[in-house]
């Protein structure tokens, strides 16, 4: 007998020419009966096949001769019927007919009306099975999806709450870098930030990239960063300011851009973009669509938590600086010297103080008004911040006063760094309505040694005493106060 187009595939295992013959007239063309000798019954490469027979004829002596071994292999077949030829002489046992799995009995001599009716219940309960079988996959598949549904709204709660128990850009920046890792491999996250300048057509940005980076991978960074930011905003960046993320662990590990793949998202918050998150994740990482909208989602939340940190950092800052230099206010300073001096007392460190006054700066005021004199404390002000280390502290106290705290550093080092701001002032030329002209300033340095038990209002007296020797001494220098104190003779 030739196969049709498709017909349904049976087995018959060792059937004589009339069992095999009364099967096949049986049954019809619908159906294609492939029956294997005793010697040559299905083997793996027969079991292992796509296409399974819909029931598989097996005559009980056959059956009675197989090792359990082969038994059990035929047991396996799940979506294939057995149907039992009980022999003329032998009757089978009911138990175990059940017990080996088969579907129906039919006894000899095979009749057409057995044969239909036993492959009709096969087909009945293969039915039966096939819908029980996709019901389960549903069920299954519904389960799954509920699963990871609840896993995003999981990760989207951790996101959430971690970001909103934070105020700072870093660690909101160093913690996501640990959540987002729930969703995606990620190596690292990072970010940029940026303020729209008067003119619209440039931005300052704020860099904010992974600490410990080699300085040709953070030089990587930086310049990608930048990229992103005038991709995102449109606009060329005019000047930025690189700070590092708190990383949650001590045991962080960091990568170029090179080592993985780029995802570089848009921060939005108010309608307005402001800033992007740029995430190194595994080279062959692919998400599927409910892990995109769970990633946008997540990084919703963050826009909001980041713009929020970055609100709070400008009133903070407003609050602590001074608005016209830019540089910490007398308040900021009185707090930080109590704090730094705590320090130095706890670790025993040297610490020392400058207090800088710009000589004659009434003169520049009366001389080219008040703007001039604003110039001036503005101009003084970057020479600070580019003389200085970051960790120093440098403040407006008062007037066309600066006080510059510095720890961990000696009474020769402070002398040394103010003789060098001293010169920079002084070769500086200023401008002002086409007007140039130049100023000088007077400084006094004052330090406390290692062990010493003075009080933290010491050293800003001492600085002061100094200060007022260089005035004295015809300003426009330098005069450090000695470590006991003396008398002034009026």
């Amino acid at each position: 007998m030739k196969r049709g187009s498709r017909p349904e595939l049976l087995w018959g295992f060792g059937l004589n020419s009339s069992e095999a013959g009364k099967i096949e007239d049986s049954l019809g063309p619908g159906f294609f009966l492939r029956n294997f000798s005793e010697r040559s019954l299905p083997g793996e490469k027969e079991l292992s096949n796509n296409e399974k027979p819909a029931a598989t004829w097996i005559p009980q002596r056959v059956w009675d001769e197989l090792p359990e071994e082969r038994r059990s292999a035929y047991r396996n077949l799940e979506s294939t019927q057995r149907i039992l030829i009980q022999d003329d002489m032998n009757h089978a046992d009911l138990e175990k007919v059940l017990e080996d799995g088969f579907l129906a009995v039919v006894s000899s001599p095979l009749t057409s009306s057995k044969v239909q009716d036993a492959l009709f219940r096969a087909k009945e309960i293969s039915g039966l099975y096939g819908d029980l079988y996709r019901m389960t996959e549903e069920i299954i598949l519904e389960r799954e999806l509920l699963s990871r549904k609840t896993e995003q709204l999981m990760f989207l709660n951790t996101v959430l709450s971690n970001a909103t128990e934070r105020l700072e850009v870093a660690d909101i920046l160093g913690q996501a870098a640990e959540d987002l890792k729930m969703l995606l491999p990620v190596y690292s996250v990072q970010g940029a930030f940026w303020d729209v300048l008067p003119t619209g057509k440039h931005i300052d940005a704020e860099i904010f990239i992974n600490p410990g980076q080699v300085e040709n991978v953070q030089n990587e960074w930086i310049e990608l960063m930048i990229e992103n930011v005038v991709a995102l905003s449109g606009m060329e960046v005019s000047s930025y300011n690189m700070s590092e993320t708190v990383p949650p662990g001590s045991n962080s590990m960091v990568y170029s851009p090179g080592s993985g793949r780029i995802l570089a998202l848009p921060l939005v918050a108010r309608g307005d973009k402001f800033g992007c998150l740029v995430m190194l994740c595994e080279r062959n990482v692919r998400l599927a669509k409910d892990q995109v909208a769970t990633l946008n989602a997540a990084v919703n939340h963050l826009s909001l938590a980041l713009s929020n940190a970055i609100m709070f950092n400008k009133i903070k800052t407003r609050a602590n600086r001074d608005g016209l230099t830019r540089v910490y206010n007398r308040r900021s300073f009185d707090e930080r010297l109590v704090e730094e001096f705590k320090r130095h007392q706890r670790l025993n460190t040297d610490l020392s103080l400058l207090m800088v006054d710009l000589d004659h700066f009434k003169a520049v005021n009366d001389t080219y008004g008040h703007m001039a004199g604003d110039m001036v404390l503005e101009k003084v002000a970057r020479i600070f911040e580019k003389t200085f280390r970051s960790t120093d502290f440098i403040a407006r106290y008062g007037g066309e006063e600066f006080v510059i705290l510095l720890p961990h550093t000696k009474e020769e080092q402070a002398e040394m760094l103010a003789e060098r701001v001293r010169a920079k002032i002084e070769a500086s030329t200023m401008t002002y309505q086409d007007k140039s002209f130049n100023v000088s300033a007077s400084i006094g340095v004052s330090s406390v040694c290692p062990g010493s038990l003075e009080k933290d209002s010491e050293i800003v007296r001492k600085a002061d005493e100094a200060l007022y020797d260089a005035k004295m001494q015809g300003r426009n220098r330098v005069v450090v106060s000695p470590m006991r104190p003396k008398l002034r003779i009026m």
